[in-house]
C-alpha cells in the first residue's frame, strides 16, 4: 500500500458566504431561457448574462431580454470580481455586428443592451467595433433604442468615445464599480478618475444623451464613501446610477465582505434620488443591465417632465 502520509494537501479554498433569502433566485428552467440561449449559440453570441454569472438570467432570458458582450469572450485585465476569462483574446469578428441586429429582430427588442470585454490589446480598444453594432442595429431595427456599457478605453479614451457619440446610441453607460479606495485591489487595470473622465466626456459630446453608471455594494466600501460616489457621478453629469450587490461567482474571486440589506439599498437609493439622478436603481439584485428597456422610458419621461417644468 502507499503511504501518502507525506504527499503535499491541496489547499483548502475559503468557505464562501451564505446569500441570505433575498438574493437567492430560482434556476433558469423555463422555455423562453431555451430560446434565448439557443439563438445566442447559432448565431455565435456571447453575453454577460452568462459571463459574468447574473443572478437574473433566468428572469430576462425567459422574457426575451438578452445583454450581447462582443468582441469576444476573453478580457485583456483581471479584475478581482469579474467572471469573465482573462487572457489573449482573438480577432475580433467581422459578422459580429450583423449578428448582433439579427439577434434583436428576432427577439422583437425595443432596447438593447451591448457591452463587451475589455480589449487594450486593439488600437481603438474595441470601439470601431461598437460603432458597426450600432450601425447594423439602425439599419435592420431603426426603433431599437440602444444602450452601450463600454471598457474605458485606456490611453485611448477620446478618440473612442468620439467615434461612439457620432454613431448615436440613446445611452451611454460606464460603471465606476466601487470607490475610490478599493480600486487597486478591486478594479487593478483602471483608474477611477479616468473613468470618471470618460463618464464627463461623453455629456461634453451631448449633453443630451443619458449617461449612466454603477456601483457594486458589499466589498467592503463606507456609507459616506458611496455618497461620495454619488457626487462625483452627479459632477460628472450622470443620469442613472445602479447599485446592486456584488456575488461571489467563485471562490477564487475576492470575497463578499457584507450582505447589504434591502433596507439598506433602499436608503442609497433615496439619497441618490435627493442628489438628482434622473434614474435609480437600488437593490441587491440590480444590475446594469437589469430591466433596462423598463427604466430607459422611465429617464425618458423623467427628462421630459423635467424640461417642462423648467418651461
Amino acid at each position: 500500500m502507499n503511504d501518502l502520509s507525506s504527499a503535499p494537501k491541496t489547499p483548502e479554498q475559503p468557505a464562501r458566504a451564505r446569500k441570505p433569502d433575498w438574493i437567492r433566485v430560482k434556476a433558469p428552467v423555463s422555455k423562453g431561457y431555451q430560446e434565448t440561449r439557443k439563438l445566442m449559440r447559432d448565431l455565435g453570441l456571447n453575453t454577460v448574462c452568462e459571463e459574468a454569472a447574473c443572478p437574473n438570467i433566468g428572469e430576462c432570458w425567459t422574457k426575451k431580454h438578452a445583454t450581447v458582450m462582443i468582441l469576444g469572450d476573453v478580457c485583456t485585465r483581471a479584475c478581482a470580481f469579474c467572471n469573465v476569462k482573462t487572457g489573449m483574446p482573438r480577432k475580433v469578428d467581422p459578422l459580429e455586428p450583423e449578428h448582433v441586429a439579427t439577434a434583436a429582430a428576432e427577439m422583437g427588442l425595443e432596447h438593447i443592451v451591448i457591452t463587451s470585454v475589455d480589449r487594450d490589446d486593439l488600437p481603438d480598444g474595441g470601439a470601431g467595433q461598437f460603432v458597426k453594432v450600432i450601425e447594423a442595429l439602425r439599419r435592420t431595427t431603426p426603433t431599437t433604442t440602444i444602450e452601450i456599457l463600454t471598457p474605458d478605453f485606456r490611453g485611448k479614451m477620446r478618440p473612442a468615445v468620439e467615434a461612439i457619440m457620432a454613431a448615436g446610441p440613446d445611452v451611454y453607460n460606464h460603471n465606476l464599480e466601487t470607490v475610490p479606495r478599493l480600486y487597486p485591489t478591486i478594479r487593478p487595470g483602471a483608474r477611477y478618475y479616468a473613468s470618471l473622465r470618460l463618464l464627463e466626456e461623453t455629456k461634453a459630446h451631448n449633453p443630451l444623451i443619458f449617461t449612466k453608471s454603477g456601483i457594486m455594494l458589499g466589498l467592503g466600501e463606507q456609507r459616506l464613501e458611496v455618497h461620495q460616489v454619488m457626487d462625483d457621478m452627479r459632477s460628472a453629469g450622470v443620469d442613472f446610477i445602479t447599485m446592486g450587490q456584488y456575488l461571489q461567482p467563485t471562490p477564487k474571486h475576492v470575497k463578499v465582505e457584507e450582505f447589504v440589506t434591502p433596507q439598506a439599498f433602499s436608503a442609497y437609493g433615496a439619497i441618490a434620488r435627493a442628489k438628482g439622478f434622473l434614474q435609480v436603481a437600488s437593490s441587491p439584485l440590480t444590475r446594469s443591465s437589469y430591466h433596462a428597456g423598463k427604466d430607459f422610458e422611465e429617464m425618458r419621461a423623467a427628462r421630459q417632465a423635467q424640461l417642462e417644468k423648467q418651461r
